[in-house]
């Protein structure tokens, strides 16, 4: 089984709980691949890494209260994940423990849905009395965090802060709203940092990719083994052609977050030139894959069996991320979605 050394390292009283703050205040952890020297830094100080000329890539797609409770005709309650619209009218492909094709669900407020069938990946599909539910999850719904966060809270005594989540769960440039979860790297970013990074030089370029549920979806397996579910990415004319610059003069990308990592890979051909477009991906890079459009990358602390950290070991070493979650683990970094940083240059 791949990654079996992380899965024995006890990561659980390491989960954080809630984000940092100030965002920027987050510990960073500054992995050299040439050297293989680690630093141990903090977040707001990653300005200190760019040079005039540099990239800066980062994914400005934005969460909505993706998190629905609806009623079935029994009375029981009935928890549902919206995952993505389909390409029929008032349909959803959603995740729901309690499914069963053809029951009625009332969500409240005049909003009702109806149990068609389910996709190949296992979502079932929602037939809404609404085309446009949009509206009503960002006044009822809750935002979609990682069930580990919840468990965690729980666990703690801890209370949800719906208001609070609606905030932070979310990076401080968020802008066009698909994903149902966010891209976490990015939440250390406050607007300060960015225009402080900008005014050395570095070029700050936007792309999109809505996150679903896909990108948590566990291996069970060998990493050649796995399936990726497919996600929507978009990269401008504008994007492309900076970064197509960029390289050019021979300066470096950085890319912030495994999602920012997945779109760039999947428009950038083996020249290492970026095409704009909108396109579905199901990339999926392990050791072995040949990064074509980073040269360095930001992110966070992942599960053993997630594909983010395969991509983290492709593009740093197995033992060299292994090596730093030992180093993490000592020192106490905080792990996961609301945890600490990792810069690999």
């Amino acid at each position: 089984m791949a990654f079996e050394r992380f899965k024995k390292l006890d990561l659980d009283p390491l989960i954080a709980r809630q984000p940092a703050t100030p965002r920027d205040s987050a510990r960073q952890m500054v992995l050299h691949r040439d050297t293989h020297v680690i630093e141990h830094r903090i977040f707001r100080d990653i300005h200190e890494y760019f040079r005039p000329g540099d990239a800066l890539v980062i994914n400005n797609t934005k969460v909505f209260p993706a998190k629905l409770f609806a009623h079935k005709p029994t009375g029981g309650k009935v928890e549902v994940l919206l995952v993505r619209p389909t390409e029929n009218a008032h349909t959803w492909a959603v995740l729901t423990r309690d499914y069963k094709e053809g029951i009625a669900l009332d969500f409240g407020n005049g909003l009702s849905a109806r149990v068609l069938g389910k996709t190949q990946a296992n979502e079932a599909i929602l037939e809404f009395n609404s085309d446009d539910i949009l509206p009503f999850c960002d006044e009822h719904g809750s935002m979609p965090l990682p069930q580990y966060i919840e468990k965690a809270r729980k666990h703690d005594g801890m209370s949800a802060s719906i208001d609070t989540d609606k905030e932070r769960y979310q990076t401080v440039y968020a802008k066009y709203k698909g994903s149902i979860a966010a891209p976490t790297a990015g939440f250390h970013f406050t607007q300060e940092l960015l225009q402080k990074i900008q005014n050395k030089g570095v070029k700050i370029c936007y792309i999109t990719l809505h996150v679903g549920w896909g990108t948590f979806k566990p291996l069970r397996g060998e990493p050649q083994e796995h399936k990726m579910l497919a996600e929507l990415g978009e990269i401008s004319p504008e994007t492309a052609k900076i970064l197509n610059e960029v390289r050019a003069t021979g300066s470096r990308v950085f890319s912030c977050g495994t999602t920012s990592t997945r779109t760039l890979e999947s428009f950038t051909d083996e020249n290492h030139i970026t095409h704009p477009g909108k396109k579905w991906t199901d990339l999926f890079i392990y050791p072995g894959y040949r990064f074509k459009a980073i040269d360095c990358l930001i992110t966070n602390f992942h599960f053993p069996d997630s594909t983010p950290l395969c991509m983290t070991s492709a593009f740093a070493g197995e033992d060299f991320i292994y090596e730093a979650y030992l180093q993490a683990i000592e020192k106490k970094y905080r792990f996961y979605s609301f945890g600490d940083s990792m810069l690999i240059l």
